[in-house]
């Protein structure tokens, strides 16, 4: 992200150092990046096809990646944001690759929820956090904490199995409707985008649940979901463990201070 900005050193190396690099990140600066770093890249942008299930279009990806290791290339296949973060095909490929024999790593990138903590001032380390595929978050039943903040992943293709251009607002509804159940209507989120570019801003936008299927969602955005209020605090633990009256500032301040 940031147009190959947030690339790390190490990522960049193995992006030089490789026989081919197959690439995925849907923002031409950082394409131009990639390629100019090594000349033998291919996108895998190629790939999708809004009449093809994506989970085939993954797989298709993993298939390519792992024609050119057997072929005996070195070979980096790069995606926007952490390659391991809402990414199938990079573990996929990993997987893969070690399960046939080959050598295979993942390095850690920075993803759209370390971009989202930084720009919306969320610490995980005070409330903890619950974080999701909105997919996921949907179809499998869980006990959800109103008190602990919650990230949603693409809540714009929540019931599309395929590639699309336009958000599922079918989905969207399903998805508000659970969420006003657990946190009422009026409950304010946010529909977070990160910044693509050095010079641009993130996007921010504030909306109550209940405006949420009819809101204007990015096909980037991610579904940010603030705490209903602070979590109680248990005061035999808290006398146990040595901290102050419940409340007190010191209860939420880690061992690393």
């Amino acid at each position: 992200m940031r147009a190959g900005l947030q690339l790390t050193p190490e990522a960049r190396q193995q992006i030089t150092a490789a026989d081919e690099v197959f690439y995925q990140v849907g923002e031409p600066i950082a394409a131009a990046v990639i390629e100019d770093l090594n000349p033998h890249a291919t996108s895998l942008e190629t790939l999708y096809g809004t009449t093809k299930r994506r989970a085939d279009t993954y797989h298709e990806m993993v298939e390519l990646i792992l024609d050119s290791v057997r072929a005996g290339k070195r070979v980096c296949a790069a995606f926007y944001g952490h390659p391991g973060v809402v990414v199938a095909p990079g573990h996929q490929a990993v997987r893969r690759a070690r399960a046939e024999g080959y050598e295979a790593v993942m390095l850690p990138g920075v993803s759209a929820e370390d971009c989202l903590f930084a720009d919306l001032g969320v610490n995980p380390g005070d409330q903890g956090l619950q974080t999701y595929k909105a997919n996921d978050f949907l179809v499998r039943p869980r006990t959800i904490d109103i008190h602990t903040p919650l990230v949603l992943w693409q809540p714009v293709v929540v019931g599309e199995t395929k590639a699309v251009s336009k958000p599922n607002y079918r989905g969207i509804k399903v998805l508000s409707e659970l969420l006003a159940d657990l946190y009422g209507p009026e409950h304010e989120v946010v529909l977070y985008v990160a910044a693509i570019y050095p010079v641009g801003e993130p996007t921010i936008e504030y909306v109550t649940i209940g405006e949420l299927a009819s809101a204007d969602i990015s096909m980037r955005a991610t579904l940010y979901v603030p705490p209903a209020g602070d979590p109680t605090v248990d005061p035999e633990i808290a006398t146990r463990l040595g901290l102050s009256e419940p409340g007190d500032d010191s209860i939420s301040v880690s061992a690393a201070g």
